[in-house]
């Protein structure tokens, strides 16, 4: 079969072919080894790579506030004033505002997933780039007026969290794309390449207000220019994306919905179990690194007067950076050995770093406190792709047996369940996501009232336990009843 390539060009021997107009894939088969290795895995790794650019670019919008409010204070902004020394006022409305676009982009990941099979992968990545361009143009306009209040800051990390509504819809439009013995690796780089962005933002942003305050003068003034570089280095690279997305991605036809797989991925039991998990991993992940530079100041208050750290954000930037790049490794060692075994060894180290971190505090120990926090994000990270791995496992195991039992074509059953395990992915990523809001508002309530974040640490350190519990009850277990439970009991879950 001959095939219009990603060029436009008739190629000679791609086994499948482009829809005339809108770049639809109307074959897309690849478990099929000809298939795969005749031209399928070069357009999937082409839409891979796009799809990570343009995901990054969400993380660093999403995440834009945790990376300015620690120096909006200096700019202008009363509610914020004071927040290097503790205030316990400040603290809470720099927690609001981190919080606010990490609840939105939790919201819009449901819808961002639904739309891909409607729009197609390529058209909603259009979108959902563009999209980014409404916080950064009104974050950039807002930050030169100090007189602002914050409400007006509270809707624009609102609009912020649009970003965070991209992995969903990246991660659901990449599943459709890789072989099952390929996905967790794929998903994983995806996935890795989105949170990325949280790291750049962390470590660029500071770097951008400090040369701010240099080229003007280290004042209100200076600040707020800084601040604005540091918004607006996104605006060129988003429009970059956009584009790209619109010449060079594609949509597959058989990824369009049928309605069905939204309702039996929503009533399939594991769809919820598997959101439980990802609160702890990914809830983790973005909760943390959204609260991490604000908890450094807060608690550390003493690294601003050491100029280098204050430069970078207090390395604030290192947590999402090894999380990120940890995140393939767990989906890699997972298609190997198993994503519910790394699952259960995640969770118990995860306890582990938390008392860490508690002794850190305990000890007021910045080297041990930064060390345990990056031993937190590293494994935040390989559960993030252990979990993501276990996700079409599932689906994929329970549309064998299904199959099996009622007759059914097998290529019919896994089509099928690779739709119901893109619709889960939404889900299950917003219910994460939505643990990442949970965690710092936990902060924000247990300072207010408690005077300290210790008790919301240790309530951390006992749900990590209880989803490595969890995981063990109902993945690992080999006396598991597979009555109560469609397809648990298989190999490589």
């Amino acid at each position: 079969m001959t095939a219009i390539a990603a060029t436009g060009q008739a190629t000679e021997s791609p086994s499948f072919e482009y829809q005339k107009k809108g770049r639809w894939l109307t074959q897309w088969e690849p478990d099929n080894q000809k298939f795969w290795e005749s031209g399928g895995e070069r357009t999937a790794k082409k839409n891979l790579w796009f799809s990570v650019f343009a995901e990054n670019l969400g993380f660093s919008v999403w995440v834009l506030f945790g990376s300015i409010v620690t120096a909006m204070g200096a700019a202008g902004f009363t509610f914020l004033e004071g927040l290097g020394k503790g205030n316990p006022t400040a603290v809470a409305n720099a927690l609001l505002l981190t919080s606010v676009p990490t609840l939105v982009g939790a919201t819009l990941r449901i819808p961002y997933t639904f739309a891909v099979p409607k729009f197609g992968g390529r058209a909603f990545t259009v979108f959902s780039a563009a999209m980014l361009l409404i916080p950064t143009l009104g974050l950039a306009f807002f930050i030169n007026q100090p007189g602002t209040p914050m409400w007006v800051f509270l809707l624009l990390a609102a609009l912020a969290g649009v970003g965070g509504g991209n992995f969903s819809s990246s991660m659901a439009n990449i599943s459709f794309f890789f072989p099952e013995g390929k996905k967790g690796a794929a998903l994983g780089i995806n996935a890795a390449g989105g949170n990325l962005g949280v790291a750049q933002t962390q470590l660029a942003a500071p770097l951008l207000i400090t040369l701010g305050t240099h080229l003007l003068a280290k004042d209100a003034a200076g600040y707020r220019f800084g601040l604005t570089l540091a918004i607006l280095v996104w605006v060129p690279f988003i429009l970059i994306a956009a584009f790209g997305a619109l010449r060079y991605m594609d949509s597959i036809v058989s990824a369009k919905a049928d309605g069905k797989s939204y309702k039996l991925a929503l009533t399939n039991p594991h769809t919820w179990i598997m959101s439980f998990l990802y609160i702890g991993t990914f809830g983790s992940f973005i909760g943390f690194s959204f609260a991490f530079p604000t908890l450094i100041k807060a608690n550390f208050p003493h690294l601003a007067s050491i100029g280098w750290i204050s430069m970078v954000g207090n390395l604030a930037f290192l947590g999402a950076f090894v999380g990120s790049f940890s995140r393939p490794v767990g989906g890699w060692i997972s298609d190997k050995v198993g994503g519910a075994k790394i699952t259960v060894c995640v969770f118990t180290g995860m306890a582990v770093a938390v008392a860490l971190i508690m002794a850190a505090l305990s000890l007021k120990s910045f080297p041990l406190y930064l060390a345990a926090f990056l031993l937190l994000f590293v494994l935040t990270g390989v559960g993030n792709g252990s979990t993501y791995r276990m996700i079409p496992s599932i689906f994929g195991a329970t549309a064998k047996k299904y199959a099996a039992e009622h007759g059914m074509e097998i290529t019919e059953a896994q089509a099928s369940a690779r739709r119901q395990a893109g619709a889960a992915i939404g889900v299950i990523g917003a219910v994460g996501a939505f643990g990442g809001f949970i965690l710092q508002q936990a902060l924000r309530l247990s300072n207010i009232n408690f005077g300290t974040m210790a008790p919301a640490f240790w309530a951390y350190a006992g749900a990590f336990l209880l989803m490595a519990g969890v995981t063990w009850w109902f993945y690992l277990r080999s006396s598991f009843a597979t009555d109560k439970l469609p397809s648990l009991a298989y190999a490589n879950v």
